[in-house]
């Protein structure tokens, strides 16, 4: 079995939510390397076709 680092790739399908919004789910290692929780405010920034996820700041 491949050993699993925050480096590969995942592939994640886009599901429609609630009927005017899009969700995909994040690999669960990503999430606990970055030390995100349940219900964290996070900003979406999209730069050219690329989609930027971060932490809010206040």
């Amino acid at each position: 079995m491949e050993k699993r680092t925050i480096s590969n790739e995942r592939v994640r399908k886009l599901s429609k939510v609630a009927g005017t919004s899009y969700g995909v789910t994040l690999p669960i290692e990503f999430v606990r390397e970055l030390g995100w929780q349940e219900h964290q405010k996070l900003t979406v920034t999209l730069k050219g076709n690329t989609m930027i996820i971060k932490d809010w700041e206040k």
